[in-house]
Formats: C-alpha cells, sequence, structure tokens
C-alpha cells in the first residue's frame, strides 16, 4: 500500500507522528486471547507502510508481550521511521493491578520496557493512570531525570484529570494526553481537552470507535470470549445495549449516504475534531486498517458533524464506558484512594 497518512506536530514540544497512530494493546490483551504473532507483526508492518508510524502500547498489556510483539516488529530497519509510545503506571501485585508511580518504579519501568522494545529511547512515555498516593511532581521529576538521560523523548499522561496536567506540566512540559474520546464518549471535551488546548498539550484519543461498537454495532457483543473484558462494560449490558443499538443504526444510515462504513464515519468525527488530535484506533484484521485509514478521506460538514453529536449524545448513550473498579481509575475520579482494578464491581 503505498504511504498515504499524512504528519503532523503533536504538542508544542516538537514530536512529529502520522495523523492517525495504531493502538496495538487487542493484538495481546484484553480484546480476546492474544493473536498470532506473525500476523500481528504483518499488521504492524502494513500500518507502517502505510504511513501509519504512530505504535501505542503499554507495560500492563499482556503483561509485557505486547511490547515484546512491537519490539519484533521493528526489527529490520523500520525503527527510525516510527514514533513508539508505550506507559507505565499499572502493576501486578498478589494477582491484583493497582496504580504506582514512585520514582523507583519508574525508573525500572522505563529500563524494563526499553529492554522489551529493544530500543534505546521511547518516543511518548506515559503516565498509565495516576497514583495519588505519589505526588504528580514526584513521578514527573523522574521522568524529566530519564529525558535527561536520552532514556525518553517526550512525557505523556493518560486519564489524567485537568488539575494533575497543570501541575505535571509546571514540572516539565507535557507533550500528550491520552484519553478516551468517541463519539459515545465526550465527557472530557468541557475540562480535560481544554486545559490541553490552553497549555499547548496534544490530544490522542484510544477507543475513538467506542471499542469496536461503531465498527460492528450491537452484534459485536456476540464475538466476546470469556476473557475480552468488555464483557463488564456497562454499555454492553443487555439493557443498555437494547437503547445504544439505536445509537449504531442511525449512524449506519447516515454513513450508507455518505459512502463510508460507520466506523470510518465514526472515526472522521473525531478526526474532525481539530488538528491538535491524534486518535489511534486499534485492529488485529488488515481489512480494518485500511478502512481506518480510508476515514481520513471522509469530509463531514458542519450539519453533518451537528447531527452525529445529536444522534449520540451525553444524554442519549446508556450505560457507564468501564465498570466500577476501572471508573474508579479515570479523571474523574483523580482525587479518591487508589484501589484495585480487579476489585470487584
Amino acid at each position: 500500500m503505498p504511504q498515504v497518512v499524512s504528519r503532523m506536530k503533536l504538542g508544542s514540544q516538537g514530536l512529529e507522528v502520522s495523523t492517525q497512530g495504531l493502538g496495538c494493546m487487542g493484538m495481546s490483551f484484553s480484546y480476546g486471547p492474544p493473536k498470532s504473532e506473525d500476523d500481528m507483526v504483518e499488521l504492524i508492518h502494513q500500518a507502517i507502510n502505510s504511513g501509519v508510524t504512530f505504535l501505542d502500547t503499554s507495560d500492563a498489556y499482556g503483561p509485557h508481550t505486547n511490547e515484546i510483539l512491537i519490539g519484533k516488529a521493528l526489527k529490520g530497519g523500520t525503527r527510525e521511521n516510527v514514533q513508539v509510545a508505550t506507559k507505565f503506571g499499572v502493576n501486578f501485585v498478589n494477582g491484583h493491578l493497582v496504580v504506582q508511580g514512585d520514582p523507583a518504579y519508574v525508573r525500572a519501568s522505563c529500563e524494563a520496557s526499553l529492554k522489551r522494545l529493544d530500543i534505546v529511547c521511547i518516543d511518548l512515555y506515559y503516565v498509565h493512570r495516576i497514583d495519588t498516593r505519589v505526588a504528580i511532581e514526584v513521578t514527573v521529576g523522574e521522568l524529566k531525570k530519564l529525558i535527561d538521560e536520552g532514556k525518553i523523548k517526550y512525557i505523556g499522561l493518560s486519564e489524567a484529570s485537568p488539575s494533575t496536567i497543570r501541575r505535571a506540566h509546571a514540572v516539565h512540559p507535557i507533550t500528550a494526553v491520552q484519553l478516551e474520546w468517541s463519539l459515545w464518549t465526550r465527557d472530557s471535551e468541557e475540562e480535560v481537552i481544554t486545559t490541553c488546548r490552553e497549555l499547548g498539550i496534544g490530544i490522542v484519543p484510544f477507543s475513538p470507535l467506542g471499542k469496536g461498537f461503531f465498527a460492528s454495532g450491537p452484534k459485536l457483543v456476540e464475538s466476546f470470549t470469556k476473557n475480552d473484558f468488555r464483557r463488564t462494560v456497562p454499555r454492553f449490558q443487555p439493557e443498555n445495549l437494547k437503547h445504544n443499538r439505536n445509537i449504531y443504526e442511525s449512524v449506519n444510515t447516515m454513513a450508507i449516504k455518505k459512502g463510508c462504513s460507520p466506523s470510518q464515519l465514526a472515526l472522521a468525527w473525531v478526526h474532525h475534531q481539530g488538528n491538535d488530535l491524534c486518535p489511534i484506533p486499534g485492529t488485529t484484521k488488515i481489512k480494518n486498517l485500511n478502512q481506518n485509514v480510508g476515514a481520513l478521506s471522509v469530509k463531514l460538514t458542519r450539519k453533518e458533524m451537528a447531527e452525529l453529536e445529536s444522534i449520540a449524545s451525553v444524554e442519549v448513550v446508556k450505560g457507564d464506558r468501564y465498570a466500577p473498579a476501572f471508573m474508579k481509575q479515570t479523571w474523574k475520579y483523580a482525587n479518591t484512594p487508589p484501589v484495585s482494578l480487579w476489585e470487584a464491581s
């Protein structure tokens, strides 16, 4: 496939990425069993060849196996063309996933990720979740040292509240904030996104297709395996899915009129939110990768944007985006005591 994806500046510190990235989590973790390593390496190479060079992973995915996969995919001369983003901050302790951000853990996590990825420097290193037991200034202070040592280039935050973003940014400029943003997840628009734009911080929307909902619609739940975490997501529960089905059907009807797929329409809506953001849709299929890239060619008028927003307004969507235990780790609950992500919901 010829390169069709253009480049952009993410944030104001100089990081340049493709205008669309690739979320790699589902290749190894969370969305059912791990996929074929050879197939995923082929998909990653296809993405890079098409210009999608911004790869997103985390030490928590697997755990660890997704970073190893990315490292293998980068063998053979592709590293110099790729921007690798990985994360730290969630750690398995006695079978539970807990948040951790103390300096020793920050440093140990970075060293381990560099080894698994088999690279000498991480392009963008995110705090995956905010450890409320450790001042964010302390966590970012250690990240600043890692920049000075040449082990990371830029700092990012994920699921951070506006106050946390400001405090972190005062210690060292934050390049990007990762957050869930899609047609049916818009709760960050008024506070988090406005804060990022005020400070010149890039925005990286994850799950821009609603965890696959806008790609497959309600039938998506039929494909969930027993270890697919989406089985716990309230929006996919029968009582809410019956209602949310109408959102997908309305988007699909509009997509047919536009001559594109519903996933392309939903992804195009995210792209049209501004030139300071880079969504990272994930996939494990090359045909879906190509379709996601095709969303960059879908143009929307203001009237069409407004129509989409009315179809999937905050009031219309039923159910939270995570189960209760996971919601406690999102930016809205930034000041609550730390809990296990696997705590009974």
